[in-house]
């Protein structure tokens, strides 16, 4: 987490760094996902525990605001970070020279000055490192409702979006950027082609509500990859992916997800389907576990509890740095040119 103690005592690391930013909840008291390790209950408590798992050393700024959207809780406390704030907690990091990142990874905002200065900031570190790699979470809405404000969406895809070199919309959030709709598969690949056009080189949709061929109990993501080659030739990638439906409701496994593209596409970075199968596979493994406890904790006949469906990050280490592969991607197109 970044902090007053941070600022004064980061240290550079031998691994690759990342910076968290998003609108989040940092609270509460011990759960038993929290009691034993040093994590925050909240959404970015899901990306501490896994990037670190992963080797990815990380810095994040909490920003609380809004959560009646996202929270399963009944309460919540906390504060709204500014844009004015965060501008502050950036210059402290320049100050102390540690503004060195490989990686940034955004996700919710309701805040247009907010996003605006998230802009700011990547574009500054992106001059810093050319090769730092910008993993955006486009957070806007589901299911044909917007539940930030619309002054935010000409923000993402005039600013956002063309700074992004991976983007995880949902299927909602990839029809308000391009002003598509999908109802085919092809109509996915046509909308993921635009967002490529609008600079991302890697682009996952993470939910559709396309058929699944496997019947109503999977749900369809897809993704598509550009790469440029030493000799100057371009490939691309485009795959998809039936994953098992679960029926509970989880707090952070948008997170979990994009956390873990970003470290998997990190290990293999011209190789989206092998990224997106170890991602996939974690995020089964980690709501096996989840369900399972919670079952068992609620007893025979009882709805879990949000607190008994907090994700079991720490239980799920091994599977997190080695998953079993149990969902595979299947390969739409490959092509070079």
């Amino acid at each position: 987490m970044l902090s007053g103690d941070t600022l004064g005592t980061s240290r550079q690391h031998s691994r690759c760094r990342c910076w968290v930013l998003k609108w989040t909840l940092s609270t509460l008291s011990s759960s038993p996902i929290t009691q034993h390790m040093p994590l925050l209950r909240c959404e970015l408590a899901v990306k501490s525990s896994s990037q670190e798992m992963l080797s990815l050393a990380q810095d994040q700024v909490l920003a609380p605001r809004d959560l009646r959207f996202f929270c399963s809780y009944a309460h919540w406390k906390g504060q709204v970070l500014t844009a004015e704030e965060l501008n502050v907690l950036y210059e402290g990091i320049k100050l102390n020279k540690v503004n060195q990142y490989d990686y940034i990874l955004t996700g919710y905002s309701r805040d247009t000055s907010f996003l605006e200065m998230v802009v700011d900031i990547i574009q500054e570190l992106k001059k810093a490192n050319p090769s730092l790699v910008y993993v955006c979470d486009p957070v806007m809405g589901d299911h044909g409702a917007m539940y930030v404000p619309e002054g935010l969406l000409p923000v993402y895809k005039d600013k956002v979006v063309p700074l992004a070199d991976i983007l995880t919309p949902n299927q909602f959030e990839a029809e308000l950027l391009t002003g598509r709709k999908i109802n085919t598969e092809e109509d996915a690949v046509e909308v993921m082609d635009l967002l490529h056009k609008m600079g991302p080189e890697t682009v996952v949709l993470t939910s559709t509500d396309l058929p699944s061929k496997h019947g109503d109990q999977f749900l369809v993501a897809l993704g598509s990859q550009k790469i440029v080659k030493p000799d100057g030739t371009n490939s691309s990638q485009k795959i998809c992916m039936d994953i098992p439906k679960v029926d509970a409701v989880f707090v952070g496994t948008g997170d979990l997800f994009a956390a873990m593209l970003l470290a998997w596409t990190h290990h293999h970075p011209k190789d989206l389907k092998a990224a997106c199968e170890k991602t996939v596979s974690v995020m089964h493994h980690v709501i096996k576990r989840t369900i399972t406890y919670a079952n068992e904790m609620a007893g025979p006949g009882n709805r879990p509890s949000p607190a008994q469906l907090e994700l079991r990050m720490v239980q799920s280490k091994v599977d997190i740095e080695n998953p079993a592969i149990v969902v595979e991607a299947k390969v739409l197109q490959k092509s070079s040119h």
